[in-house]
């Protein structure tokens, strides 16, 4: 039993982040499909997934497809219930869908004056009014989730939940744009995008270049501030050290250099995204150690 996911670019998609991690963080069986958001045949692309017209969008193993961030979750959480979607406790799992129905429906002014790109920090943004009040309204509801579940840190439920999902893009909003936010509510943001799957999805959309590069500010940058600046670099050619890929187990073809040594992958995607952070994926830091 095999999910097909559809999402758009990862650098920006915030929704379709949310989508992925859906999936990937409570182990479900998928496929990634790309949308092309940005290269002009999202539209075509979309046309097998209709009435179905944004990213991300989910088909079921039967053929139905499902539309909307909030319906991929519930649908989800009732096909496994006991993957721990939503919180266990009652309380605790009305609170999570009631923050994660006002995410879908809210902070309008955050989520179009602070688009979510995840390349670099933005020094100096100055955030509307507008966002302002988005931010404090954020920071009460998880103030509220914390009161509700007893968590004083880490996942808001205290076990990694929906919520969490659904909050991890409006964490890279927060650090990529540098908003005002308290520094236990700063600390929670970090956390989620220092999870190894955030990691893995932000090396993944990396493997993408840009030009021009959407969503850019006349501001200063600074570098994101998870994962820090790889050292590993591409290569043209080998010998590896390695005959066989670490995701796949196929012959290596694409290579790498770090620390003086080199390591070989099945194909470029899976040399690029271990270059953009290397520490992002067991299976490899696995190999070399």
């Amino acid at each position: 039993m095999t999910y097909d996911l559809f999402i758009g670019d990862r650098l920006f998609s915030s929704w379709s982040m949310r989508g992925w991690l859906m999936l990937e963080k409570f182990g479900l069986p998928y496929k990634t499909h790309m949308i092309g958001l940005y290269s002009g045949t999202m539209a075509e692309d979309m046309k097998p997934l209709a009435p179905a017209r944004l990213v991300p969008a989910l088909r079921l193993p039967d053929g139905t497809v499902v539309g909307e961030s909030l319906a991929m979750a519930e649908t989800l959480a009732e096909r496994h219930p006991d993957a721990g979607l939503w919180p266990k406790d009652a309380a605790a799992r009305a609170t999570a869908r009631w923050l994660c129905s006002e995410m879908v429906s809210g902070f309008t002014s955050l989520r179009s004056e602070c688009p979510m790109q995840l390349l670099h920090c933005w020094e100096d943004f100055v955030p509307s009014a507008g966002t302002l009040a988005d931010l404090e309204r954020i920071e009460t509801l998880w103030d509220h989730a914390r009161k509700v579940s007893g968590a004083s840190s880490g996942p808001l439920f205290g076990e990694y939940s929906l919520a969490d999902v659904f909050y991890t893009p409006v964490a890279a909003r927060i650090i990529g744009y540098g908003l005002p936010v308290s520094d236990k509510n700063r600390d929670y943001c970090l956390g989620l995008l220092s999870d190894t799957p955030v990691r893995q999805w932000r090396a993944m959309g990396l493997t993408v270049q840009y030009d021009p590069f959407p969503y850019a500010q006349k501001l200063r940058s600074k570098p994101w501030p998870v994962g820090g600046a790889s050292k590993a670099k591409p290569l043209e050619a080998g010998p590896s050290i390695n005959a066989n890929c670490p995701y796949s187990g196929k012959p290596v073809s694409d290579y790498l250099e770090l620390d003086g040594n080199r390591w070989g992958f099945c194909n470029p995607f899976c040399r690029d995204k271990t270059v953009a952070d290397p520490e992002a994926w067991p299976k490899f830091m696995a190999l070399i150690n």
